[in-house]
């Protein structure tokens, strides 16, 4: 097996992947419905095969992980869990001592560490809003007073709170925040220069989601699984732990897409090929053990299975295939272009200033108020214009009456379609696809 600290770069024909199936994924990706992609980076024996960003997006910036947030939470754990800090057999409820007397449930107090990185802590279904109810300002209280429906460790649910629990206990055995506790024993290790984590009302990471990390981190974090634990010859999780994270440890064939039905390990998914930890809008860090590949996706992607099954129609036959350098240099300069359309229409030349649309020297600007602050963005005609967390584009709709603007939180999936009204001045704005947990203005890379 490959180990490494850095991902050099070579080609699809050189490590036996045939460049013609990358690039048919990478046609499936833009020509799918319900799937736009942001990023994406192919790895094999450790080294970048194929790698590409699709304009707005870049390299250098990070992307909201959403849940595949949880992957680098359960790495904490498995750290930890090296380090002697925390038992996978003992009971959630002894790293909080302080709430025994009132946790009465005896399904509750049997949770064990190994139950929440199962998603297996007995409830039938998601638990965070009913934890919520049930203490609105300590999260893990609330979920502790919450009872499993059955017996921990018999059924699988999606559960947000058991994450959120995992982060806690890192938290509590570290004396730290759980990025400040990862820093010095993965990221820094494995080159993740960039990595912040939104956190709730009480400073805490939420753990199960708002993770903010480049596209390179999530290949890392496959590529170290890949590699058992082991990185530039250092171990950093045990071998033992990496074999139970990315096995069943519960079945959940109810689920309805094929590939997430395969049975969940320790805040990974196994799927019909190796395993993956993903999160919402298509945030993908797939692994394949059997190829030697690691494939990082990101995206606003609303069908997520679609983009799965893209890499298995296309990717994976693939690999160990024959190719040729031709194939090698079509797939290059199609990486190197990449790019999301922007918006289409008339154009703005010769418009007067409407509603939040104002023009100057600079071009044009979109400055809308929203949740008590302001949002501000240059907005480009055929191209995006990009100003720190966010790009803009517009143009004129075909009714002569509307001003559209698109505005892309780069640092995230989401998009808003601003809508304004040339006679009114009205704007109106729909989302994409609706934030999980953010507005407007906290759709960025939250400050350290």
């Amino acid at each position: 097996m490959t180990t490494t600290k850095t991902f050099p770069r070579t080609t699809p024909s050189a490590l036996d992947i045939d460049a013609r199936g990358v690039l048919a994924f990478v046609d499936a990706l833009e020509s799918t419905a319900g799937v736009e992609p942001h990023s994406l980076m192919l790895l094999r024996h450790g080294q970048v095969v194929a790698q590409g960003w699709w304009q707005p997006y870049a390299a250098d910036r990070v992307h909201l992980l959403y849940s595949l947030s949880k992957s680098f939470t359960a790495a904490a754990v498995g750290i930890a869990v090296r380090e002697g800090l925390i038992d996978l057999d003992a009971t959630a409820l002894s790293y909080f001592p302080e709430l025994d007397a009132e946790i009465t449930d005896e399904r509750s107090r049997r949770i064990r560490v190994r139950h929440l990185l199962a998603m297996a802590s007995g409830h039938r279904e998601e638990a965070l809003d009913r934890a919520r109810a049930a203490d609105p300002t300590n999260t893990v209280r609330g979920f502790l007073l919450t009872p499993p429906d059955e017996e921990p460790g018999s059924v699988f649910a999606y559960n947000q709170p058991c994450t959120y629990t995992l982060a806690s206990i890192v938290r509590r055995v570290s004396g730290g925040p759980l990025v400040e506790y990862l820093r010095p024993r993965l990221l820094d290790p494995l080159g993740i220069d960039d990595l912040a984590w939104r956190r709730d009302e009480t400073g805490a990471e939420l753990g199960f989601s708002g993770c903010y990390a480049p596209t390179s981190a999530i290949a890392a974090l496959g590529q170290l699984y890949l590699q058992r634990g082991v990185w530039d010859g250092e171990r950093i999780l045990d071998e033992d732990w990496v074999a139970a994270a990315t096995r069943t440890q519960v079945e959940n064939p109810g689920e309805e897409n094929p590939d997430w039905s395969q049975g969940y390990g320790f805040q990974f998914w196994m799927a019909r090929h190796g395993f993956r930890g993903d999160g919402a809008y298509g945030q993908f860090c797939v692994v394949l053990p059997e190829q030697d590949v690691v494939l990082a996706i990101t995206g606003q992607s609303l069908d997520m299975q679609a983009v799965l099954d893209a890499a298995w129609q296309h990717l994976l036959p693939a690999v160990d295939r024959p190719s040729d350098t031709g194939a090698d240099s079509a797939l290059e300069a199609r990486l190197a272009s990449l790019g999301l359309p922007a918006v289409r229409g008339g154009s703005l030349q010769g418009l007067v200033d409407v509603g939040p649309l104002a023009h100057d020297d600079a071009g044009w600007r979109l400055t809308l108020d929203v949740d008590g602050g302001t949002l501000s963005v240059p907005v480009g005609e055929g191209e995006w214009l990009v100003e720190g967390p966010l790009a803009a584009s517009g143009a004129l709709a075909a009714d002569g009456r509307t001003v559209l603007v698109d505005v892309r939180f780069v640092e995230t999936p989401h998009l808003a379609h601003v809508r304004i009204d040339r006679q009114t001045g009205t704007a109106t704005t729909v989302w994409e696809t609706e934030p999980l947990h953010d507005g407007p203005l906290t759709l960025r890379r939250p400050a350290d």
